[in-house]
């Protein structure tokens, strides 16, 4: 399959609101030959990462806008605009390319659209651009909803993170402990000829100043490192794990937390791992099976405690609850196309659900730790906000890390540009068992 089509079919599946981009590859990405997966790949997240700035100049470009049937060739318009002003394909290579891919969408009429389109894009885009840096959305490319919000909540941030979000993000690797420190896998990585760095905040991460390959990293098949951004890698030790204590890894999947807990104390007495789809753990279960590693996997609703729970109490529990993902939108370009501002309130209903009922789990004198990938205060602070008004037995620990802004609770960590992810977390200590536990 052509690259070009692939891509835009991808796109298209995602602007209809059929699929996402996000984890494996889309099937419509899959199908096309491996050497020109990349580029497909590359041309499907790079146009739903610019979506909302070339959407805008082919708002400007077009007389009327696409039908609701003819997403594949808005989406088609996309990939051609994407191409001609953030890759160094020549640009009658982009538009001959992308124009020649409608006769396979059997769509006649939209040949000489498209080529009319791009070809005036190719007179009128930077004038047009020019124009649209007066709107805040299309300037930094985020939906109009996200920009206000971020800009609202974060006025001294919201421009760095959008740079953040529209970067690519780079390949940070989590070294286990089990096998050896960071600094002796440096020392290896240098004499391999790899150029890495240490992260700042994580004890155990490595950024590599070019991606690779993971595959061809000493050790990666034998366990020795992992894939995992920094801000995730801190919610190990936020736990305090020790010895002996059994912990709770709510929503675990894809299993990058569970891994690192049982990484960082070899000495706990069990890890359950709780998702709610058994084909989300799967891939819990590769990682384990890679790192030599084990836990007990549970395909539950972490709310249904009655039906998962064996009654004996956690003394840690992490609670990676599900949210927007508006702080890994650089890993995840199709957030932007997918996730709406009416999704937040009901998101953060659920992750209130799923504090009060995972509270009880937790024996007194334990720890919880609340964690999103989401960097919108109603999902994180306001929600452990409310949480705690109505939780007698709960209090707050403080986070005191050198990372991330403090908050009225907990604490947000902005997503940096050849940095971490945007991330939050809570700490939560049970002081008492309240009469729901």
């Amino acid at each position: 399959m052509n690259p070009r089509l692939a891509a835009a079919r991808a796109l298209a599946a995602v602007l209809s609101g059929k699929a996402s981009l996000g984890g494996s590859l889309p099937p419509q990405l899959d199908r096309v030959e491996p050497r020109d997966r990349a580029l497909a790949q590359d041309l499907a997240f790079g146009a739903a990462r610019w979506q909302p700035r070339l959407a805008a100049l082919a708002e400007r470009l077009l007389q009327k806008p696409f039908k609701a049937t003819d997403k594949d060739v808005e989406a088609l318009l996309l990939v051609g605009l994407y191409q001609l002003f953030y890759t160094r394909i020549p640009a009658h290579a982009a538009i001959g390319e992308t124009v020649g891919c409608v006769d396979k969408l059997k769509k006649p009429w939209a040949k000489g659209l498209l080529n009319a389109v791009l070809r005036n894009a190719q007179r009128q885009g930077e004038t047009i651009f020019a124009e649209l840096e007066r709107d805040p959305a299309a300037r930094t490319a985020h939906p109009r909803w996200l920009q206000k919000a971020l800009k609202a909540n974060w006025p001294e941030h919201w421009e760095a993170v959008c740079a953040a979000n529209n970067a690519h993000p780079p390949l940070i690797l989590r070294v286990n402990r089990r096998h050896g420190s960071r600094d002796a896998y440096l020392a290896e990585l240098q004499q391999v000829g790899i150029a890495a760095e240490p992260c700042a905040f994580s004890r155990d991460g490595i950024r590599l100043l070019e991606a690779q390959d993971v595959k061809t990293l000493p050790g990666f098949a034998e366990g020795r490192v992992s894939v995992q951004d920094e801000a995730a890698q801190l919610a190990a030790d936020l736990l305090e794990l020790a010895p002996g204590q059994r912990v709770l890894d709510a929503c675990c999947a894809p299993g990058g937390k569970t891994c690192h807990l049982l990484e960082a104390e070899p000495g706990l007495a069990e890890v359950v791992a709780v998702d709610l789809e058994e084909t989300r753990l799967a891939r819990v279960r590769e990682n384990l099976a890679r790192l030599q590693l084990q836990a007990t996997l549970i395909a539950a609703d972490g709310r249904n405690t009655g039906a998962w729970w064996d009654g004996k109490p956690f003394q840690r529990i992490l609670l990676d609850a599900p949210c927007s993902a508006t702080g890994v939108i650089r890993r995840h370009p199709d957030i932007k196309l997918t996730r709406k501002a009416e999704d937040i309130p009901a998101l953060a209903q659920l992750q209130g659900e799923l504090l009060d009922a995972l509270w009880p789990t937790l024996e007194v004198g334990g720890v919880l730790v609340y964690a999103t990938c989401s960097t919108l205060p109603q999902e994180n602070s306001d929600n452990i906000a409310a949480f705690l008004a109505r939780t007698p037995g709960a209090r707050e620990l403080g986070i005191h890390g050198p990372y991330g802004l403090k908050q009225p609770h907990g604490r947000q960590l902005l997503a940096q540009e050849n940095g971490h992810d945007g991330f939050y977390y809570a700490k939560l200590i049970k002081i008492a068992a309240s009469p729901r536990g």
